[in-house]
């Protein structure tokens, strides 16, 4: 092999790690470069049958609009996505269906976030820790889907990992059942993801969670960092 292309072969190795890409498994795309919030933009908790019924030049302006606040309050650093703890979520430009998600998060105190499926709350993630949180049950930890009612609300073990320390999250959806597992033990096992936005309708008129929708990233209270996104469609 000649300089040449010996240069080109290491130029592309170090995009491919910059990316990530070499890390992800078999299967799964990252869904973050390692480098800039390139694929992202900003939402609240808001229906996403709404952005999504949009027409595409009007999708555009709330995404572009979105944007300063996300600059304000995420960053990239060594290769990890950073929160200061406010702000709009971060949020997938493309729309899932059925999927496998994997991703790495490093809480601090007193932080309250989660992982919303197709736009809807929630994985959820905090400090299991915060005495302002134990009339919720945080003291029975993360991983579970914690804005249903009924089943899956609270996680079948405890799985957090202590502060400072990298927890790993595996979500599996199909259809409207989600399986999580925390660090590795199973925190919800095919529960079905309750609709939020339509709970406080009559029940003849409440509606599953749509078939398709973003990953978000959501963020309160304190910096949570996130790292190791790689997604599979199912």
């Amino acid at each position: 092999m000649n300089k040449t292309l010996i240069l080109l072969a290491a130029l592309c190795a170090v995009s491919i790690n910059a990316a990530g890409a070499d890390k992800a498994p078999a299967g799964f795309t990252p869904l973050f470069n390692g480098r800039d919030l390139s694929g992202w933009w900003g939402a609240k908790t808001e229906d996403p049958r709404g952005y999504m019924a949009l027409s595409a030049e009007a999708f555009a302006r709330k995404r572009e609009a979105s944007l300063a606040d996300i600059r304000a309050h995420w960053r990239v650093e060594n290769g990890e996505l950073v929160n200061d703890g406010r702000g709009l979520y971060l949020t997938t430009d493309k729309f899932y269906g059925d999927f496998e998600l994997l991703l790495e998060y490093k809480a601090l105190p007193l932080g309250d976030s989660g992982v919303y499926l197709r736009g809807c709350p929630q994985v959820q993630i905090w400090d299991s820790t915060n005495p302002k949180e134990q009339k919720n049950g945080a003291e029975k930890g993360s991983g579970a889907l914690w804005n249903n009612k009924g089943e899956g609300r609270f996680p079948l073990v405890k799985a957090d990992k202590p502060f400072g320390e990298w927890n790993t999250l595996r979500v599996r959806m199909v259809g409207e059942r989600v399986w999580v597992w925390l660090n590795g033990q199973q925190t919800v096992a095919g529960a079905v993801l309750e609709n939020y936005y339509d709970r406080k309708k009559p029940a003849a008129e409440r509606q599953p969670v749509p078939e398709r929708g973003p990953i978000q990233l959501q963020t309160h209270g304190s910096e949570i960092r996130w790292r190791g996104l790689f997604l599979k469609e199912l």
